[in-house]
């Protein structure tokens, strides 16, 4: 599933009128933490989440007039279940920001999208006006990740000073309300999201099980390339959710995709030649997950050989997930990429949390 800052730009490009909510507080058992955004057009929900429930209802229902007014504002919701008419149970609090005009910031979200091609981490700066009759002003920047002095220019230096302050803190976690304290300006609120490229989802084979695991990859915000050299495998029609194609030699293909710590590797092509062109094709790249389908025996024969032939280290092969997947019990095409990509989530968060 593409992040939600492509489907606003889908929807603004095509003349749709949406609206965007993102959670901007929140305390206690909330369902979402801060940053968390939904995308509502005239039909409803478009796509991300605020938390699901009665608090992702009532969001609904505030778009629906917001669209209608056209004006932002900021709407603090109790979720205590004695106060909750819906029979809320979280316990929490939380403030979701509602912005009525996304398509006054599509020259912020194109740039957005420019940094995300380039595969360039960045900053979403929203800032927010007091409140008004007519609701409150939003303005958003987007600041690149490379060249974090690039602060916009028509903001005070005091409010650049405090933006600078607060980027690491932002890459940290992910999502941060900006102290504006005591110094003079026309903002009210502002907030610091820090948004980085989609991880790469590497499928080698397009078969049954790299079809079932492209859909979940992309569910799970991963940018999907299959390789396969068949055609009939690797193409939009057989496997829709894919981003990206390489159809030739799978050895080859995979030498060519340059993996860095943002690349995640699934080998399960039709046979063991192929699986083994692309293991040894991805042997001491920088990728965050390597792993390999295959029934123990078969690893322990492709680990014999790779050793002997010193095509990877000890070390090397130790860092290989073979067999592949959590072992849950799968035996069926849906449960074995389940379990693929439940370990892709596993690796995932772990480097997250290691990277807090």
């Amino acid at each position: 599933m593409k992040n939600i800052h492509d489907r606003i730009l889908a929807q603004i490009r095509s003349g749709m009128d949406v609206v965007l909510a993102t959670v901007v507080k929140a305390s206690g058992s909330t369902p979402q933490k801060p940053g968390s955004s939904a995308l509502f057009g005239e039909e409803g929900l478009l796509a991300g989440t605020v938390g699901g429930g009665p608090l992702e209802g009532e969001v609904e229902h505030i778009a629906e007039s917001v669209m209608i007014s056209g004006s932002s504002d900021q709407f603090y919701f109790n979720l205590d279940a004695e106060n909750g008419a819906d029979g809320a149970i979280c316990g929490g609090e939380a403030e979701v920001l509602v912005d009525a005009h996304p398509s006054a910031h599509l020259a912020v979200f194109e740039k957005l999208e420019e940094s995300m091609v380039q595969r360039e981490a960045g900053y979403l700066l929203t800032a927010v006006g007091p409140k008004q009759e007519s609701g409150r002003t939003l303005r958003r920047y987007w600041i690149r990740g490379s060249d974090p002095e690039a602060i916009p220019l028509d903001l005070s230096i005091d409010f650049k000073k405090l933006i600078k302050g607060h980027l690491k803190y932002a890459e940290r976690h992910g999502f941060v309300e900006i102290d504006l304290g005591h110094h003079p300006q026309q903002w009210d609120k502002a907030y610091l999201e820090f948004i980085t490229p989609r991880p790469h989802l590497v499928i080698a084979g397009g078969g049954h099980i790299g079809k079932a695991l492209a859909h979940l990859g992309s569910l799970l915000a991963f940018e999907v390339i299959v390789v396969d050299d068949r055609p009939e495998f690797a193409n939009i029609n057989h496997i829709p959710e894919a981003d990206h194609f390489l159809v030739k030699n799978i050895g080859s293909a995979m030498q060519e995709i340059k993996a860095g710590p943002d690349t995640y590797i699934v080998i399960v092509t039709r046979g063991h030649t192929h699986d083994g062109e692309a293991l040894k094709a991805c042997i001491g790249t920088e990728a965050t997950y390597i792993g390999m389908i295959g029934s123990s025996h078969k690893i322990g024969i492709m680990k014999k050989q790779f050793l002997e032939e010193q095509w990877a280290t000890p070390e090397q092969w130790a860092s290989i997930h073979a067999p592949i997947g959590l072992d849950i019990g799968s035996q069926t095409v849906e449960e074995i990429a389940i379990s693929i990509a439940a370990q892709l989530v596993e690796v995932r968060n772990q480097k997250r949390i290691s990277h807090a």
